[in-house]
């Protein structure tokens, strides 16, 4: 015992720390480098990809939302001209069965009609 150590009830041995380096053929690194490389230029791909369909995806909801927040402003306008739109008229009777379906389909014409529709019956 008068080359090693004594810590912690075990026998440590004099010399180099850690791992010892092992005797790796340096093409096949150089080829499991590669190849980490290629997965890594996949993933980031994948990545990217993933980040640019949820954007596009994000912005034709903002473009949604625009419309719709178009459509209030024009209901909000043609009732502060005392006039009401179709629209709010048959959500209040009852009949959003037939106007959700009619405007879900096209929200621009049914803008155009809430105008129309209450410029006529209101005149």
């Amino acid at each position: 015992m008068d080359d090693s150590k004594m810590v912690g009830g075990k026998v440590k041995k004099p010399g180099k720390r850690g791992r010892k380096p092992a005797k790796i053929d340096l093409k096949a690194k150089l080829e499991r480098s590669r190849q980490s490389a290629r997965e890594c230029r996949a993933r980031k791909k994948l990545r990217y990809q993933y980040l640019e369909e949820l954007v596009s995806s994000k912005e034709r909801a903002i473009c949604a939302l625009r419309e719709e927040l178009e459509m209030y402003k024009q209901w909000c306008s043609a009732m502060d001209q005392g006039k009401i739109p179709s629209e709010i008229k048959a959500l209040l009777t009852g009949d959003d069965h037939k106007t959700t379906q009619s405007t879900s389909k096209t929200p621009k014409n049914s803008k155009n009609q809430a105008g129309s529709n209450s410029n006529s019956k209101s005149a």
